[in-house]
């Protein structure tokens, strides 16, 4: 088992994990709902470790959605909130003996599209997760930069940009105030994630659909992708990155990587729009692919 690891990526509704080998390939893969629960989640996780690797001896990389305080011992900004304030990365190690490393699931997802994914090669990649949550991971000199307080790329707690007062979104003002779980409103997640982009559908048109279902020609998508232009303009403008990649279950949008690119640079201190905006390689595998690759091959 000399070189194999497992990866786990602890979503809010799914637990999904790989087996990699020796090569880096992918031997096996499972996922198993998401209990509500602390403690069945731990549980959950340990379970699925122990059904991809029997042995016991491969090393396991966990994505999560959260944060880890090491000075604390404790979880902070999950959106699983049940996670929060938890031993979570001590309880696992004692029950997987030790061989644990865990990062925040997107900074997972930018690790994988960094190392092999649609940002290969580029020397700065902005990894964004657009599903349940709104995340973000840098990587840089192909190394993963998690930040002084572990929240380096969490943009989705950060307030939407000019949000009921930029010009030429007057459907805008029809949207009310948004409290997040993080106890701030209006944060960009409550707009671009996959529940926000449904609930602006709801507010202006009356009819509640899933995000996947939107139309693909409906003001909705067009406001959200100026609000995701003026979102990531903050990164630009502070990050520079060369690659902007998109995950997560909203990026399957075709209109998104069509109207990004134009749309962007208008927000941005430059104009020149070099940045590219790519849709992930390994889709919604990327972020348990990155969490396998917290332990070298």
């Amino acid at each position: 088992m000399t070189g194999t690891r497992v990866g786990i990526d602890l979503g809010g509704t799914k637990v999904e994990g790989v087996r990699i080998n020796a090569v880096g390939e992918v031997a096996v893969r499972r996922r198993v709902a998401t209990p509500r629960r602390y403690a069945a989640t731990v549980q959950a996780v340990v379970e699925l470790v122990a059904a991809l690797d029997p042995s016991g001896e491969a090393h396991v990389g966990i994505g999560t959605p959260g944060a880890w305080v090491e000075s604390r011992r404790a979880m902070k900004n999950c959106n699983s909130t049940w996670l929060n304030g938890e031993p979570l990365f001590d309880d696992l190690n004692a029950a997987l003996g030790g061989r644990v490393r865990i990062a925040n699931d997107a900074n997972c997802f930018a690790l994988s599209e960094a190392q092999g994914g649609a940002g290969e090669g580029a020397d700065v990649v902005f990894g964004v997760i657009l599903g349940t949550g709104v995340g973000g991971g840098i990587v840089a000199g192909d190394r993963l930069l998690p930040g002084a307080n572990s929240i380096a790329g969490e943009w989705g707690h950060t307030p939407m940009p000019y949000f009921r007062s930029a010009p030429g979104s007057p459907s805008e003002q029809r949207l009310a105030h948004r409290p997040c779980y993080c106890g701030r409103v209006d944060c960009i997640e409550r707009f671009l994630s996959g529940p926000g982009l449904a609930a602006t559908h709801a507010e202006l048109t009356g009819t509640h659909e899933d995000a996947a279902a939107i139309p693909p020609d409906s003001p909705t998508l067009d406001l959200y992708t100026t609000m995701l232009a003026r979102a990531l303009a903050q990164i630009v403008n502070i990050l520079d990155p060369d690659v902007i990649v998109l995950g997560g279950g909203v990026s399957n949008i075709a209109r998104l990587t069509d109207d990004l690119p134009a749309k962007l640079p208008r927000y941005c201190f430059s104009y020149e729009g070099r940045t590219r905006i790519v849709r992930a390689r390994y889709g919604d595998a990327s972020g348990v692919l990155g969490a396998a690759r917290l332990w070298p091959a």
